[in-house]
């Protein structure tokens, strides 16, 4: 079983790091079981280990953070669902392409449940939707918004960091970076798209699309994790 458990408030990154760090290791001795986590994260960035300086375009603006991830530049802030993702992928086929694909049918699977159309572009990372309401791109194409962000690290075949996805952000915080590299698109959220849901209804859609990917969970106590 896969404890999944819910904080609060928001999480300090800084120590939101540290409890992924341990827990995985917990894993990987066979000492704890796997995780999902669920926080929200005062406004900040982050660079993975393939972010290039020059996407950090307003460096002043908020905290940033050197992390062991894939991927560039994100931003996390109130408002966007961060899951971070502690599962044994070597007990799940030692296959890491086959995980993210999981992820990423996970997250399509959860915006499903709001009707929104999730897509996956080759070259693109993360989690996409057509945006028919705005003028069509020089090339005369539909432009696309990023919804959601995937980006994990694995240590003895334990998975940490994951993904988050955009529920009500404030969008113009992702001004200050060049979101995962990517110039020629923009970002949404499910509000921004018209949706007038809460992070609860996410949470819900976000358990249910995870035990038809992955399988059953186990429910912790909210906050379990924000005082380790």
């Amino acid at each position: 079983m896969v404890e999944w458990i819910i904080s609060e408030g928001l999480t300090d990154y800084t120590a939101a790091e540290t409890v992924m760090e341990d827990r995985a290791a917990a894993i990987a001795a066979g000492t704890a079981d796997e995780a999902i986590w669920l926080v929200e994260h005062p406004p900040l960035y982050t660079a993975g280990t393939s972010a290039r300086p020059a996407d950090l375009t307003d460096p002043d603006r908020f905290p940033v953070f050197t992390t062991k991830r894939g991927g560039q530049y994100t931003y996390h802030g109130p408002g966007q669902r961060v899951v971070y993702v502690m599962l044994d992928v070597g007990r799940r086929g030692h296959d890491v392409r086959r995980f993210v694909q999981q992820l990423e049918s996970w997250v399509i699977g959860t915006l499903d449940s709001f009707n929104i159309k999730g897509e996956i572009r080759d070259g693109r990372v993360g989690v996409w939707v057509a945006r028919p309401d705005k003028p069509l791109t020089a090339s005369g194409a539909v432009p696309e918004d990023k919804i959601a962000a995937i980006g994990i690290r694995l240590r003895k075949w334990i998975s940490f960091h994951g993904l988050s996805i955009n529920v009500d952000p404030d969008l113009s915080h992702f001004s200050g970076i060049v979101p995962c590299g990517i110039t020629e698109h923009g970002v949404t959220s499910l509000v921004d798209l018209g949706l007038p849901v809460s992070m609860s209804d996410v949470d819900v859609a976000l358990q249910r699309g995870f035990e038809s990917v992955f399988g059953p969970l186990n429910h912790a106590d909210e906050d379990r994790f924000a005082l380790r």
